[in-house]
C-alpha cells in the first residue's frame, strides 16, 4: 500500500491550490524571468516553515551577509534558520570589507551564519552542506539563491548541471524540500530544458507590461488543468494576490457553472473527464466557453455532478423564506488538502444550490496532522466544533478548539489543523461569498 505523500504549506493558499499542493521530497525550480520576481514566493515559505518549526537551510551566492539578514527581516532571528554565506569567500573575493562583518558582528541568539570556505569548488561546498544537513532533524526545508549565482561563479552550465543533478536525487531521499532560484534569461534553453527534467516542480514567473503572471510548468503527479497557463497576480509587500474570476454572463453561463459544480464535487478536470467519457481538454475548454458540450456529455456531466442539466444555464436560487435539505441532499466532496486518510467532507446542501453561504461537515480522524487550510476561499470563513478536539495554528498562535467553539476567519489561513484526541473530530465548516 503507498504511503501518502505529506504535504507542505508554500506559505500562499492560492498557490498551493494551483499546484495541488506541495510536498515533501519536491525540488521547486523558479524560472524568475525579471530576477526580482521569485523572493516574495520565498519569503512566505519561510516564514511557513517557521511557523511550524522547521529547520531551513537558505544558501546565498549573491547576497553579502549583511545584505542578506536585512533582507530577511524578522526571520533572520529565527534559531532554526542557517544561512550558508557562498558571497563573502566567493564572489566577495575574501574582501576585508566583507571579512570585517563577521569580526564586528554581535553574538546573536537568532539564526546561524556559516562562511563557506571555498564556494568556487562545487565538491567542497556539497560537503559542508550536506555536513550541515546532518546536523538537523526533522523535514529540512532549503533555498538555494541562486542557480545563476552558483554558474557564474562555477564559470560553466555543466558544472552547474552536475551538481543540481546529484543534489536533487538526493535531497528528495533526505525528506526534504528545496526552492532553487535561477533568472530565466540568463540560462540555454539547453540547461533550463535539463534542469526542468529533474525538478519535481517548476514554475515561471513573468512580467510584460507592468504585468506579472505565474504559470506551472511542471508538477509531478497533480492533476494538470491549472498547468501551462499564466495565472495573473500582484503583490503588496509580502502578500501575494492572484487575479480572481471574472463572473460571465448570458449564453456563457455553462462554462462557469461547470467550474462551480465540479470544484464543489472536489473533482479534478481530469477526474471529470474521465467520469464523463470525455478527454480533459474537453472539459477544459467547455469551462473556458470556448465549445459547447454534445447533449449525451451534458446529461452525463450532470449525473456526476448530481444537478439537473438546467442548471448549467441559470441560477437555483437560494429561495426565500425557510428552505430545508435532508442528510440525503448532502454531498461527499473532497477538499485540497484534505487527504482520504485524513478524513472526510460533505457539502451540506445540493451542488446547484446557490447561497451566500457554503456549509461542510468535515470529520477529522485521531491523530491526524493536515500542513495547510484544507481549501481555499476569498472571503470570511467559521467554523463550528461539534464534537472532539482540534488544534489550530494561526500565524504565531496555537488554538485549542473543544466542543460548541467557534472559529472565525478573514485574512489569517491556518497553517496546521491536528487532531490530538482518541475520537473523530468533527468540524461544520461555513464560507461566505
Amino acid at each position: 500500500m503507498e504511503t501518502a505523500r505529506q504535504a507542505v504549506a508554500s506559505g500562499i493558499p492560492r498557490l498551493d491550490l494551483l499546484l495541488g499542493g506541495l510536498f515533501i521530497g519536491d525540488n521547486v525550480l523558479w524560472h524568475d524571468d525579471a530576477g526580482s520576481l521569485a523572493p516574495v514566493f520565498c519569503l512566505n515559505f519561510l516564514q511557513a516553515s517557521q511557523r511550524q518549526g522547521k529547520a531551513i537551510i537558505y544558501v546565498s551566492f549573491d547576497r553579502s551577509p549583511k545584505n542578506l539578514l536585512d533582507k530577511l527581516g524578522t526571520l533572520a532571528h529565527y534559531p532554526g534558520l542557517t544561512l550558508l554565506d557562498c558571497f563573502t569567500h566567493g564572489k566577495g573575493r575574501s574582501s576585508p570589507i566583507f571579512l570585517k562583518f563577521y569580526e564586528e558582528r554581535q553574538p546573536d541568539p537568532g539564526c546561524r551564519l556559516l562562511p563557506v570556505a571555498d564556494p568556487r569548488n562545487p565538491d567542497s561546498f556539497a560537503e559542508q552542506l550536506y555536513g550541515v544537513h546532518a546536523g538537523l532533524t526533522g523535514d529540512v526545508r532549503f533555498v538555494f539563491e541562486s542557480l545563476t549565482g552558483m554558474q557564474e561563479l562555477w564559470g560553466s552550465e555543466d558544472r552547474l548541471l552536475s551538481f543540481y543533478s546529484h543534489a536533487c536525487p538526493r535531497l528528495y531521499e533526505l525528506n526534504t524540500i528545496a526552492y532553487w532560484l535561477l533568472e530565466k534569461n540568463a540560462h540555454s534553453p539547453r540547461f533550463r530544458a535539463a534542469v526542468n527534467q529533474i525538478a519535481q516542480v517548476a514554475i515561471e514567473l513573468t512580467i510584460k507590461r507592468g504585468a506579472t503572471a505565474l504559470t506551472i510548468l511542471k508538477a509531478e503527479n497533480r492533476s494538470t488543468e491549472a498547468f501551462h497557463q499564466p495565472h495573473a497576480y500582484w503583490t503588496k509587500g509580502l502578500t501575494v494576490v492572484f487575479e480572481e474570476e471574472r463572473r460571465v454572463s448570458g449564453k456563457l453561463h455553462l462554462g462557469r457553472r461547470l467550474k462551480e459544480f465540479r470544484r464543489r464535487r472536489g473533482l479534478s478536470q481530469s477526474e471529470l473527464a474521465k467520469l464523463v467519457g470525455v478527454t480533459p481538454s474537453t472539459i477544459s475548454q467547455v469551462e473556458s466557453n470556448l465549445i459547447y458540450p454534445s447533449l449525451p456529455a451534458l446529461m452525463s456531466m450532470a449525473e456526476v455532478l448530481e444537478v439537473e442539466p438546467a442548471s448549467f444555464f441559470q441560477e437555483r436560487s437560494e429561495g426565500r423564506g425557510s428552505q430545508v435539505f435532508t442528510p440525503g441532499e448532502a454531498v461527499e466532496t473532497r477538499l485540497p488538502l484534505l487527504p482520504e486518510s485524513a478524513g472526510s467532507a460533505k457539502l451540506l446542501h445540493p451542488v446547484d444550490f446557490s447561497a451566500k453561504i457554503e456549509p461542510y461537515l468535515l470529520e477529522i480522524n485521531p491523530g491526524t496532522t493536515i500542513p495547510g487550510h484544507f481549501l481555499f476561499h476569498k472571503g470570511e470563513e467559521m467554523g463550528y466544533l461539534l464534537s472532539g478536539t482540534l488544534k489550530v495554528s494561526c500565524g504565531r498562535r496555537v488554538l485549542t478548539l473543544k466542543p460548541g467553539d467557534l472559529l472565525y476567519l478573514t485574512t489569517d489561513l491556518p497553517e496546521q489543523w491536528h487532531n490530538p484526541g482518541p475520537e473523530v473530530a468533527r468540524l461544520l465548516w461555513i464560507l461566505t461569498q
